[in-house]
C-alpha cells in the first residue's frame, strides 16, 4: 500500500492533490496542515485520509522516522501572500521547512514533489527555468527561488539519489481556494463579483494594453494535479518545471467565460464580450496608481521543460475550466 504525504493538504491546490489521489485509489494519505483557519476544514470533509498532523508536529517527527515508509511527499505547504512583508517568517516558512524537508527525504528515500511558483520570474519577461530569467519582486517570490536554487546546487554537487521535482505554478484557479479570500483566483472573484453585484470589474488600458487585455496564464486546477501525479508515475523524472497551459489568455476572456457560465446556470443564451460589455456585464475600471510599476501585464509559461520529459498532458483553456469552476462553486454552500 503506498504511504503518501501531503503538506497544506487542507488548502487550494493540497486538498486537490488528496482528492486526486483518492480518485486513484490512494486513501492512505497522511494530511499535514495549520488549522487555526478553522474553515479549511470543508477541503478535507470528503476526502479520505489515513491521519492528520499540524505542522508543527510533522516535520520533526518525519525527519525521525516515526511514519514508516513513505513513498513521496506532496509539499504544498507555504506562505503564498504575496502582499506578506516579513521576511523572517517567509523564508522559515517557505525556505527553511522545505530544506530540512528535502533533507529528510533525501535520508530516507522518499520522493518530494514540491509547489515553487512562476513568482520566482518576478520583473522578468522570458519565463524559462533558467537562472537569467529569475528576478522576484517580493520576499514570497525569492523565498521559493531560494529553495530551487538549493536543489540546482544539490544536483551540481552529486545526483539525486530520489525524484525531487518542482513546480512553478502560474496562476491556478478552481475548486477548494474559497478560504483564501483576496489571496483567491481572479475567476473566483469574477464569479462573486458577478453573483453579487451582475457585473464583473476588470482594469482599464494600462502598459500598451487594452481594456481588459493584460494577459496570465491561467491553468485550471485538475491539471496542476494531472502533472504531479503524471510525476508520481514517472520516478525517474526530476528537476525544476513550469507548471501553466503554455498560453496568456486576456482578462477579457476569463471574465467572459465566467458571465456565460453563470448564465447558463440561469438558462440564459451565451452572449459575445462586446454584448456583454455593452449590457453592462462587464465594466472596465481606471488601472489603480498603487499598482502602476508594479504589475505583470503579461506571463506565459515556456513548457520546453516539461515537454522534454515526456509530459504530453494537454491542459484546459479558461474557456472550458471556468465553466467546471462556475458549476462547482454556484453547488457550493459556503461559497
Amino acid at each position: 500500500m503506498t504511504r503518501t504525504v501531503v503538506t497544506g493538504a487542507a488548502g487550494f491546490i493540497g486538498a486537490n492533490l488528496v482528492k486526486g489521489l483518492n480518485d486513484r485509489g490512494v486513501s492512505d494519505v497522511i494530511a499535514v496542515d495549520d488549522l487555526r483557519d478553522g474553515a479549511k476544514f470543508h477541503n478535507l470533509a470528503d476526502l479520505r485520509i489515513s491521519d492528520y498532523l499540524d505542522k508543527d508536529e510533522f516535520y520533526a517527527r518525519f525527519a525521525r522516522g516515526e511514519f514508516g515508509r513513505v513513498d513521496a511527499v506532496l509539499h504544498q505547504g507555504a506562505c503564498s501572500d504575496t502582499m506578506e512583508h516579513d521576511g523572517r517568517y517567509m523564508l522559515q516558512t517557505n525556505y527553511r521547512c522545505s530544506k530540512d524537508l528535502l533533507d529528510a527525504c533525501i535520508a530516507q528515500g522518499t520522493r518530494l514533489l514540491y509547489a515553487s511558483s512562476a513568482a520566482t520570474y518576478g520583473a522578468s519577461e522570458t519565463f524559462r527555468e533558467e537562472p537569467a530569467f529569475e528576478r522576484p519582486l517580493n520576499v514570497y517570490g525569492y523565498s521559493k527561488l531560494l529553495f530551487d536554487q538549493v536543489l540546482r546546487q544539490y544536483v551540481q554537487r552529486r545526483p539525486l539519489p530520489v525524484q525531487v521535482a518542482g513546480f512553478r505554478y502560474f496562476n491556478v484557479y478552481g475548486p477548494r481556494e474559497q478560504h483564501k479570500g483576496r489571496m483567491a483566483s481572479v475567476a473566483f472573484h469574477h464569479f462573486r463579483q458577478f453573483r453579487d453585484t451582475g457585473t464583473v470589474k476588470l482594469f482599464g488600458e494600462y502598459g500598451g494594453y487594452g481594456p481588459g487585455q493584460q494577459r496570465r496564464d491561467f491553468v485550471f486546477v485538475d491539471d496542476v494535479v494531472a502533472v504531479n501525479l503524471w510525476f508520481l508515475d514517472h520516478p525517474d523524472r526530476s528537476g525544476i518545471f513550469n507548471l501553466g497551459t503554455g498560453r496568456a489568455q486576456p482578462f477579457n476572456d476569463l471574465a467572459h467565460a465566467t458571465v456565460n457560465a453563470c448564465r447558463a446556470l440561469q438558462g440564459e443564451a451565451p452572449l459575445t464580450l462586446a454584448q456583454q460589455v455593452d449590457q453592462g456585464l462587464i465594466e472596465y475600471v481606471p488601472f489603480p496608481d498603487a499598482l502602476r510599476g508594479k504589475y505583470q501585464c503579461h506571463t506565459q509559461a515556456d513548457l520546453t521543460h516539461l515537454r522534454a520529459t515526456g509530459c504530453g498532458h494537454a491542459f484546459a483553456d479558461v474557456a472550458t475550466g471556468v465553466a467546471k469552476y462556475v458549476q462547482w462553486l454556484a453547488a457550493q454552500p459556503h461559497v
